[in-house]
């Protein structure tokens, strides 16, 4: 006899803030979600380090099932991939989105909607007016349908090489607070 598909979690998605305890289980699901997209220990601890607020775990009470790691910073000049910050910038522009990761089991419950609604209220609250991320591989599609739109920044183009051939710098504008 065929089992049936499990039902959908009705619940919503939970995130908070992410500790340095962590980081193991952070690693390790980026590690399983972004295999082509490799970053240190120490890049996860940096961002963790300088901007609390904006790193973010995904925890449906059974471990953890996804992460943000998003931090202020200037639009024309994304961090390359796997590359430490040293410190945040006096004057950002922008609240950078540097990366979200869901495991299978979390996706389709509006997680990334619920981040980004997290994300904007910090924008807003620090006075910056936009969300910027690099969308890397068929990504982009998705951030288009998430309100995202690409940004032509010519000086970028050495960094988002470093992600890959058809990443793309893109933004989001951020109502005031």
């Amino acid at each position: 006899m065929p089992t049936a598909a499990p039902l959908p979690d009705p619940r919503p998605p939970h995130w908070r803030a992410m500790y340095a305890h962590d980081l193991p289980a952070v690693l390790d699901i980026a590690a399983r979600v972004h295999p082509a997209y490799p970053e240190g220990e120490a890049v996860f601890a940096e961002r963790l380090a300088l901007s609390p607020a904006g790193c973010l775990v995904l925890n449906d009470g059974a471990g953890l099932q996804g992460y943000v790691l998003s931090h202020p910073w200037r639009t024309a000049a994304p961090p390359a991939l796997d590359c430490a910050l040293g410190a945040l910038p006096a004057r950002p522009d922008c609240w950078y989105l540097h990366d979200i990761a869901l495991l299978p089991a979390a996706r389709g419950r509006g997680a990334p909607a619920a981040a980004l609604a997290i994300l904007a209220a910090h924008a807003a609250g620090a006075g910056l007016s936009r969300i910027a991320l690099i969308a890397t591989g068929i990504a982009g599609a998705y951030w288009l349908r998430a309100g995202f739109t690409p940004l032509d920044q010519p000086e970028a183009a050495p960094i988002l090489a470093s992600y890959d051939p058809r990443a793309r710098l893109m933004i989001r504008a951020v109502q005031p607070a």
